[in-house]
């Protein structure tokens, strides 16, 4: 039986009309870097519950999660009007494999992740174990706009910390951004223009990829590197693509 807990809102961060961050004073269980909670409110007198992946690391106090208003988001749409001291309910148990000692070892990491759905390769980034096991780490995040590019001074300090260690790239699909890269994931690992970008070959012998966000790109980013040669990684059969699609939490 789900064991709910208490917590307590200590920050709500308005980024732009429809993405937020909360932060949560709770004592869930403890957590590896990757792994998800629920989170619950009480809306029209039942308590409306829905999975989200920490944004924190596991030692971090707050608790840090990353929201999108979505369309007749019930849930999401009421977290957006907590405020500090609010009480919102929380799973003290996390869940969830998406996590890097799921993933073998390899030469490279490459985390691609869309909207809100890089919330957990942040938790992972702001551990020891990838920056152990991987020679470089390469975080590719997908967005509509400009504005949706959040936490840049998180990835900022990952840069100036791990030189020579770290690559960020961002697509965005709507919007003409310098520095930015116009156009979809899929479509650029496709016409190789992602490898040409970030100076690193994809390949199955020397990659590791963890995938988290909007199930189309999942989906299509599966597709393109299957053709490639990649692998699903799964429980007793290790390949090259670990995946999580963000908006119902399944993985494997």
């Amino acid at each position: 039986m789900t064991e709910w807990i208490q917590g307590i809102v200590t920050d709500n961060i308005h980024w732009t009309e429809n993405l937020y961050s909360l932060k949560i004073d709770a004592d869930v269980d403890t957590f590896i870097a990757g792994q998800f909670t629920s989170l619950a409110l009480e809306i029209d007198g039942k308590r409306v519950a829905r999975p989200y992946s920490f944004l924190s690391a596991p030692e971090q106090n707050p608790l840090e999660f990353f929201f999108y208003t979505a369309t007749g988001g019930a849930l999401s749409n009421a977290m957006l009007e907590l405020q500090v001291g609010d009480p919102i309910w929380l799973t003290k148990k996390p869940n969830g494999f998406f996590t890097l000692p799921e993933v073998p070892n390899s030469r490279d990491l490459w985390l691609f992740g869309t909207g809100t759905g890089i919330a957990p390769f942040f938790s992972i980034l702001k551990t020891q174990e990838p920056w152990e096991r991987f020679e470089k780490v390469i975080l590719v995040h997908g967005v509509r706009a400009s504005a949706d590019l959040r936490y840049q001074e998180l990835i900022e300090n990952i840069q100036h910390d791990r030189p020579g260690h770290f690559q960020f790239k961002a697509f965005v699909t709507r919007e003409d951004v310098p520095g930015a890269y116009y156009g979809r994931i899929p479509a650029a690992i496709n016409d190789g223009n992602l490898e040409i970008i970030c100076g690193t070959n994809l390949s199955p012998k020397n990659s590791q990829i963890m995938l988290c966000g909007n199930p189309g790109m999942v989906k299509e980013t599966v597709e393109a590197l299957e053709e490639r040669g990649f692998k699903k990684n799964l429980p007793h059969t290790p390949g090259q693509i670990t995946a999580e699609y963000y908006w119902s939490h399944s993985c494997w």
